[in-house]
């Protein structure tokens, strides 16, 4: 059947006359030049006549019938008078003009077959087909994950790492495992119960004499990556009363068990500092901490340890583990900053901020995104008052506008810059990937996690949240054009901006067609992708909260360069280190956050909004969610 657009030649030709517009002459006199009833005119009797006559004044008398009281309420409503001659006389021509009236053309009938061509061509689909084509996405990252998980088991099981290309295991995380651990709430929440089991198992046998055998460790990532793995699959198995999407694996207990033992040893950073900051380094086997060799911490990491302390005291009982976490952030409030925005180093040994470097990118990012998320775990608690915080997170996002947000020529991509020299140097225009939680951060503190329609029906959002908002729109387009103003479709580790005041040429990302190929700049030493999850958590987060396709649709876009240029055959995925050339060299290494946060947030991008609620779960910075509850 040959395709056809609706209205054309075919169905003029196809009994188009119905659809013609006649006069009403035309009408009467093609009437009597038919034969029936031109022979019946010509033998018209009297009486005939007679009942013609009377059925014609019977008609014009029920048309010219007018309902009196009707007329005088029509007339007061439109303020013009009352005159019963007027009236009717008027109320007989639109009943006249209703008689003779033109029927509506009405467009031919398509036959089922021409009915989904039509649907076809307008490029509209029904709901169901929408969400069905979502589900198979779904179902894409789900055997993404499938596969990034085969090749760590086959090559790398026990080690923190995959070296995908090699082939090899790598611990640069403390030899803890961290891989296992940060994939194994991902497969839980997709549902992949030979994974769990396989992981769970490994846990049960393996991560308690790894804890109590091994060296050195840092406090923020051990705890962002093993310790929320831990705590968030104690959950989602059921623990307390939990999820239990895990069928297959461990009691809850036993990742209790483990994650207490593991918080008990961390603890000794807080506990042997001089000051509420804690030492960065922890030596597991022996509980001992020290302080980086430059005796410096950094303040995202001090600052981004509290929703997995916190939760850990919640459903162990202990307090200690929240006391000495929520110690750093009340010191913290004590000290001065620059409208709300922090140095990116502070001392342990003085308690104080080191350096004026001011960024949300690298050793400041999470500072700002745990400052709204804590406040939201324990907003509901009846035993402190924690709105410093939100007032703390307030200050600081009022302070990223004033002074870090700027715009780039000639596109006007909105952009978060760097006061590498502190608040009276100048501007730069560079931008971390890692700057793309932002987005996520403060669309989640515009609404407190629900969505936008909702929060604006229930009136709960100031012209502050809504600023923020749109800012988090505005900086979501720029992390997404990030991605696709490269040859590959993937964005680089740190982005730069033209200004009026800064611009290099030769530098951009390789995809001439962009839009914004003129606006970022890509120097060559930034060029490398190690899988990075924030701009597909800030997609996650904003489609969530605003329910616009546009950020799934983006999100897809992303996942499909990383299926085309990262993938493994083997198993696994790599890094890579230049996303400006096609075909991109790989880096050889698949970093723990891959499993744990970037595949994790795109399955939950193109699935059921009800899964993990955003008013329901805080997810901590390394993307494992940990349950928000009333005391």
């Amino acid at each position: 059947m040959s395709k056809s657009l609706p209205y054309s030649m075919k169905d003029v030709h196809y009994d188009n006359a119905k659809f013609r517009h006649r006069s009403l002459f035309k009408v009467i006199t093609q009437t009597l030049l038919t034969s029936n009833m031109r022979r019946e005119c010509l033998s018209c009797s009297t009486g005939k006549f007679l009942g013609l006559l009377m059925i014609f004044g019977l008609a014009c008398l029920m048309l010219t019938h007018t309902n009196k009281a009707h007329s005088v309420s029509d007339g007061l409503a439109k303020g013009i008078g009352t005159n019963e001659e007027h009236e009717e006389v008027t109320d007989v021509g639109i009943r006249f003009k209703k008689l003779f009236r033109r029927a509506p053309r009405l467009p031919p009938r398509l036959s089922p077959d021409e009915k989904i061509i039509h649907r076809n061509f307008t490029g509209k689909l029904n709901e169901p087909n929408v969400e069905e084509q979502w589900k198979a996405r779904q179902q894409n990252v789900k055997d993404a994950f499938t596969h990034a998980w085969s090749g760590y088991k086959k090559f790398a099981m026990g080690y923190d790492e995959l070296m995908p290309v090699s082939r090899l295991g790598v611990d640069g995380l403390g030899g803890l495992g961290a891989t296992v651990v940060d994939a194994l709430d991902t497969a839980m929440i997709m549902g992949l119960d030979e994974v769990v089991s396989e992981a769970g198992s490994w846990i049960e046998s393996h991560l308690l004499d790894r804890i109590r055998q091994k060296g050195q460790v840092n406090l923020f990532e051990t705890t962002i990556r093993v310790l929320g793995g831990l705590l968030s699959a104690y959950h989602l198995s059921g623990g307390e009363q939990g999820m239990t999407l895990a069928q297959k694996g461990p009691k809850p207990t036993i990742y209790l068990d483990i994650a207490k033992n593991l918080a008990d040893r961390l603890l000794s950073a807080f506990t042997s500092s001089p000051t509420a900051i804690p030492f960065s380094d922890v030596v597991l086997r022996d509980s001992s901490a020290h302080s980086a060799p430059d005796g410096l911490s950094s303040t995202s990491e001090v600052s981004t340890l509290q929703l997995e302390f916190n939760y850990l005291s919640a459903i162990s009982g202990d307090p200690k583990y929240r006391t000495e976490g929520m110690k750093v952030l009340a010191h913290l409030k004590t000290l001065p900053k620059t409208e709300g925005l922090v140095p990116i180093y502070i001392s342990p040994h003085s308690g104080e901020f080191s350096g004026e470097n001011i960024r949300l990118g690298s050793r400041g990012d999470s500072y700002y995104e745990y400052l709204i998320k804590v406040w939201l775990q324990l907003r509901d608690t009846q035993d402190g008052n924690f709105t410093y915080l939100h007032d703390m997170y307030e200050e600081a996002m009022r302070g990223v506008k004033h002074m870090l947000v700027q715009k780039s020529i000639p596109s006007e991509l909105v952009f978060v810059g760097e006061l590498p020299v502190g608040p009276k140097g100048y501007l730069s225009p560079k931008m971390d990937h890692l700057v793309c939680f932002l987005p996520g951060t403060l669309a989640l503190g515009a609404t407190k996690g629900l969505t936008k329609e909702k929060a604006m029906k229930d009136n709960l959002l100031t012209f502050e949240d809504l600023e923020n908002l749109k800012l988090a729109e505005d900086l979501t387009k720029t992390c997404f054009e990030m991605y696709s103003v490269t040859s590959t479709g993937l964005a680089p580790e740190i982005a730069y901006f033209r200004t009026k005041d800064y611009f290099e040429s030769g530098l951009d990302g390789g995809n001439k067609s962009s839009e914004y190929v003129n606006d970022i700049i890509i120097k060559h030493a930034d060029r490398h992708n190690l899988l990075r999850p924030e701009t597909v958590e800030s997609l996650f987060v904003l489609y969530r909260i605003t329910q616009d396709p546009k950020y799934r649709e983006w999100g897809w876009h992303i996942f499909e360069s990383f299926e085309k240029y990262t993938k493994v055959e083997s198993g696994g995925y790599s890094s890579l280190d230049d996303v400006t050339t096609v075909p991109p060299p790989k880096r050889d290494k698949m970093e723990t956050f891959f499993l744990g946060e970037t595949l994790k947030y795109l399955y939950l991008l193109f699935g059921d909004s009800s899964v993990i609620p955003l008013d329901k779960f805080a997810f901590n910075t390394e993307a494992h969610p940990l349950p928000i509850k009333s005391s």
